[in-house]
């Protein structure tokens, strides 16, 4: 229940990485070595490996699911360097378009791919027993358990992610966060940890937990697919730039502001619609197998 507290401040670190301003000698191409993303990415990978191969070498129960969660994890840290680190971060300081690009993968490849990989249980296995035992019992204090549990209601979550994209994309917001590197890193911050939220109450949760069914997950992001898609035409459809701030720097690479937004609009109004319809089918999926062959997933709850 508590598992994904860690990972959200550990990710949300992360997503300081688009908190300068453009200058004008910034290199639209150019890699993004801030500290504390470097260092935050590469301790939480190097956590999740050393408590898989602690969890791999208690036996071979539960290996199967281990090492998909594995492979998810590893792909949603990808995603996070690329949209983090790679030449887009610095791109997308310039160009609309990129800058869509950059939350897209954020809030749709990263989040669920890291809320499928479980990183939380795996982490704890990288500590000694004792430490191991502290950090559990502490993550069941009521100061944890309580706000955690309001947070990951499938409404509130739901809430929270539609309010984190419709409020962060109004004009005054979004050219607040371009002008104010602290802004800028709150918008990031925000986006992430919200999708987080909104996709552990997708991927998360067991069959039916809390009274949450799979038809539930679904409704959620039908829902979630045609607001997004919906902001996503009129960004599309806008006869004019909503964010002038974006039109120097997009007409400095030879490109038009307007037509810039527009494919920012298409990369939130397709390929995001995508997304979530492709989650939907997993979702399906998953409730299609687990009728056909009941079962009770408990290889990562007793390890971790």
């Amino acid at each position: 229940m508590k598992t994904w507290l860690a990972p959200l401040c550990a990710l949300v670190i992360c997503a300081d990485a688009h908190a300068h301003a453009v200058t004008a000698d910034a290199s639209p191409l150019a890699w993004t070595f801030e500290p504390w993303v470097v260092a935050a990415l590469a301790v939480s990978l190097a956590l999740y490996v050393a408590g898989y191969a602690r969890l791999r070498s208690r036996g071979a129960q539960g290996r199967a699911r281990r090492t998909a969660r594995l492979a998810a994890f590893v792909a949603g840290w990808l995603v996070l360097v690329v949209a983090l680190v790679s030449p887009l971060h610095a791109l997308s300081e310039w160009l609309f378009s990129a800058h869509m690009l950059q939350h897209e993968m954020l809030m749709l490849m990263a989040a669920p791919l890291l809320v499928i990989g479980r990183p939380l249980a795996v982490w704890l296995w990288a500590f000694p027993t004792n430490m191991r035992l502290r950090i559990g019992a502490g993550t069941r204090s009521r100061w944890i358990r309580m706000p955690w549990r309001f947070l990951t209601l499938p409404l509130v979550a739901w809430t929270l992610h539609a309010a984190a994209l419709w409020c962060w994309h109004a004009p005054r917001f979004f050219e607040a966060a371009l002008a104010r590197p602290g802004i800028h890193t709150l918008q990031h911050a925000s986006f992430l940890a919200s999708a987080l939220l909104f996709w552990w109450t997708v991927f998360g949760r067991g069959p039916d937990a809390q009274g949450v069914s799979s038809g539930h997950a679904m409704l959620s992001l039908f829902t979630t697919m045609v607001h997004t898609g919906a902001l996503g035409a009129l960004l599309t459809l806008a006869p004019g730039v909503w964010y002038p701030s974006c039109i120097e720097t997009t007409r400095a690479l030879g490109f038009d502001p307007l037509q810039d937004q527009q494919l920012g609009g298409l990369v939130m109004w397709v390929p995001g619609g995508l997304a979530y319809l492709i989650g939907g089918l997993l979702v399906g999926a998953r409730w299609l197998m687990r009728r056909a062959t009941p079962h009770v997933d408990v290889g990562m709850t007793r390890e971790g």
